[in-house]
């Protein structure tokens, strides 16, 4: 994806933004998003914009590296995440729509450097500036609500990283809160894995398969018509398996329906017409 937005200052020496200066915020836009619903990186620039930062998308960007970092790959991770530091270092922040691939950024960058202490802090310090997206408007921006409409009720799955790894829970409810028209309704069990868990889903599928079963079903008994959360591979995953169901229940990232941009078809359906 690409946004007009550009940065034109130079960095401060304590990587934060200049007294009275807009925010330079670096988009990290994750692998998922950039190859399958790139509508959740422009709401999320809308968002950010919208709240008074100025955004831009580094071209060099790759993967967080997680995958690689999860499957014991430690050299590779490494060498991503020398990447990822290079191309986002001199931003104020680095944001990413995604709990999953901000807690790889955010949590875990700092460990695959322990053999060489210069190294170990400059991770640390490009660590310290990432946020989930959601987390980033209300926690760092203070923003209390948006400018949106949505006629409909939602129900909100939390996803495990987010939470866990990054305290996301009722930032989202509280945005939510200040759409126009939108009824939240929540689900038994939200904070209950959806089976998805990047390769876990592929090592194990009769487990992933169980779980995300297990999901479907308390989606529905919510009786919410939208079902939203704040990680592509998890929303993909419960997509998948709702319309296997014949669920009528449709699926987006909450960026969207945050920033108003729900005019493209739900994450798995097709462009009528």
């Amino acid at each position: 994806m690409t946004t007009n937005a550009q940065h034109d200052a130079q960095p401060n020496p304590d990587g934060r933004p200049e007294a009275g200066k807009a925010p330079r915020v670096g988009l990290f836009v994750t692998c998922l998003v950039d190859l399958f619903r790139p509508s959740v990186g422009f709401a999320a620039v809308k968002l950010m914009e919208d709240a008074g930062c100025r955004v831009d998308v580094p071209a060099a960007q790759t993967c967080c590296g997680q995958p690689a970092f999860n499957s014991g790959d430690r050299k590779d991770a490494r060498a991503i995440a020398e990447s990822v530091i290079r191309s986002f270092e001199d931003y104020d922040y680095v944001v990413a729509p995604s709990g999953s691939c901000a807690g790889m950024l955010k949590k875990h960058y700092a460990e695959l450097f322990d053999d060489d202490a210069g190294a170990r802090a400059r991770a640390e310090a490009f660590s310290a500036k990432v946020f989930e997206l959601v987390s980033f408007l209300a926690d760092v921006l203070g923003v209390t609500e948006v400018s949106a409409h949505h006629d409909g009720t939602v129900t909100y799955h939390d996803s495990c990283s987010g939470l866990r790894e990054l305290g996301i829970r009722q930032q989202p409810r509280r945005l939510l809160s200040s759409v126009e028209g939108l009824e939240l309704k929540e689900m038994k069990d939200s904070d209950v894995c959806c089976g998805f868990g990047g390769t876990f889903c592929v090592k194990y599928p009769d487990i992933s398969n169980k779980i995300v079963s297990e999901k479907t079903r308390t989606i529905d008994e919510a009786g919410a018509s939208l079902l939203l959360a704040g990680d592509l591979g998890c929303l993909m995953n419960m997509a998948g398996k709702l319309k296997r169901e014949g669920s009528a229940v449709e699926v987006r990232h909450v960026a969207e329906v945050l920033a108003g941009m729900t005019d493209q078809p739900a994450i798995g359906e097709k462009r009528r017409g």
